[in-house]
C-alpha cells in the first residue's frame, strides 16, 4: 500500500506498508501500535483475498504498433500478505512486509504474452519481501516517523529487483475526532515513475457518525460503521496495481515488467469477526488508465507495449487475521 499510481514498477505493492505506520504515529511507538490494534486497522497483520473481474475488451499497441482488439474472458487473482513488527522500542520498530500475488487469466489476443493468435489460459506469480524500520522522533514541536523499506520482489522462476523506500511523516493533528499527517516519500528504484511524491492522511468522524477518510496517494472514501461498531462500510475509489514479470515477452530473451494502474469505485463491507479476524466484500466498477510493459530495468516512460483495457466490474472477498489483537483491543 499505495503507489499504484506513482510506483508503478512495483513498489506498489505498496504497499508501502510504512504509510499506514505514518499514519498511525501520534506519539512514539505505543500510539502507532494502538492504531495498528483500530477495529479496522489501515494495515492487517495477515490478510489473504480473492478478487474476481469480469470478461472485458482491450485494444494495444506494441512498438507504437496497433494490433487487433483482444478480449480477457476470466481474470482472477489470489493475494496474501504478512505484516510483522518484531522488534518494537519506544523510539523506533523494525519490522518485515511479505506479499504474494497470483493472477490467471484467459485472453483472446495477438501473440502478445506468448504463442500465437488465439484464446489461451495464462497465470503469473509474484512475491515481495520488505525489512521495515521506522523511528519516531519530533520537528518543529510535531511529531514525525521517519520510515525506511528494503524490498526484493521476484517471479515462481527468480528473484528480479531490489529496490528501496524512504519516508517522513509529521503528524499535523490527533484528538479523537480527527488525526492529519502530512509527508514525503522518496522512491529508491530507477524505473519509477516518480522518485519523490508526497503523502496525506486525513481522517474526521463527524458528529452523525459518518468519517471521512482520506489516504493519498491511495484512496478516498466515506465511512460508517454499523451493527453496534462491529461493521463498517464505505464508499469511495482506492487505487491498485497488478504487477507481474514477463518473460520470452514478444519472443524476446529479456526480461519485462508489466505494470497495471487500477481505480476501483465502489462499496466495501468490513465485519470484525471476535477479536482476531475481519471479513472484507468489495465491489463496485474497475477503470485502468495505465496498462504497460517495459523492460525491466527501464523506466515506466520507455514502454513498449500499451494496452487500453476497457472498465469492467470487480468482487472481491477477503479475510484477515491478527494473532496480537487480543493484547491490544481498545482504541487510542
Amino acid at each position: 500500500m499505495m503507489k499504484k499510481i506513482l510506483l508503478m514498477g512495483g513498489a506498489l505493492l505498496f504497499p508501502m506498508l510504512s504509510f499506514s505506520q505514518k499514519k498511525d504515529s501520534a506519539a512514539p511507538a505505543k500510539k502507532v501500535l494502538s492504531y495498528f490494534a483500530d477495529r479496522f486497522p489501515v494495515t492487517r497483520v495477515i490478510n489473504v483475498e480473492y478478487n474476481q473481474v469480469t470478461p472485458y475488451n482491450y485494444t494495444l499497441k506494441l512498438l507504437d504498433k496497433d494490433l487487433p482488439e483482444g478480449k480477457v474472458n476470466n481474470l482472477y487473482q489470489l493475494k496474501a500478505s504478512a505484516n510483522i513488527h518484531f522488534i518494537k522500542r519506544p523510539k523506533w520498530m523494525l519490522g518485515t512486509t511479505l506479499s504474494y500475488q497470483y493472477t490467471s487469466m484467459n485472453i483472446n489476443k495477438s501473440g502478445m504474452l506468448s504463442g500465437g493468435p488465439g484464446s489461451e489460459n495464462i497465470n503469473f506469480q509474484y512475491h515481495t519481501e520488505a525489512l521495515n524500520l521506522s523511528y519516531f522522533s519530533k520537528l518543529f514541536k510535531k511529531n514525525i516517523v521517519y520510515s525506511g523499506s528494503l524490498m526484493v520482489d521476484g517471479s515462481d522462476r527468480k528473484f528480479e529487483k531490489i529496490r528501496g523506500v524512504i519516508s517522513g511523516t509529521m503528524v499535523l493533528k490527533a484528538t479523537p475526532e480527527t488525526q492529519m499527517t502530512l509527508g514525503l516519500i522518496a522512491f529508491l528504484d530507477p524505473s519509477s515513475v516518480f522518485s519523490i511524491v508526497p503523502s496525506f492522511a486525513y481522517r474526521h468522524q463527524f458528529a452523525n457518525g459518518l468519517i471521512a477518510d482520506v489516504l493519498l496517494p491511495k484512496g478516498l472514501y466515506v465511512r460508517k460503521e454499523v451493527f453496534s461498531q462491529n461493521g463498517r462500510v464505505s464508499l469511495g475509489s482506492e487505487l491498485d496495481n497488478t504487477f507481474f514479470y514477463l518473460y520470452n515477452f514478444n519472443n524476446s530473451s529479456k526480461t519485462y515488467s508489466f505494470s497495471q494502474l487500477e481505480i476501483n469505485s465502489g462499496l466495501t463491507y468490513e465485519h470484525n469477526l471476535g477479536s482476531f479476524f475481519i471479513a472484507t466484500l468489495k465491489t463496485g466498477i474497475k477503470t485502468i488508465p495505465i496498462a504497460q510493459a517495459f523492460e525491466k530495468n527501464k523506466k515506466m516512460k520507455d514502454y513498449i507495449f500499451d494496452a487500453k483495457p476497457e472498465a469492467s466490474f470487480y468482487f472481491n472477498i477477503g479475510i484477515s487475521f491478527n494473532p496480537f489483537a487480543k493484547a491490544k483491543n481498545k482504541r487510542f
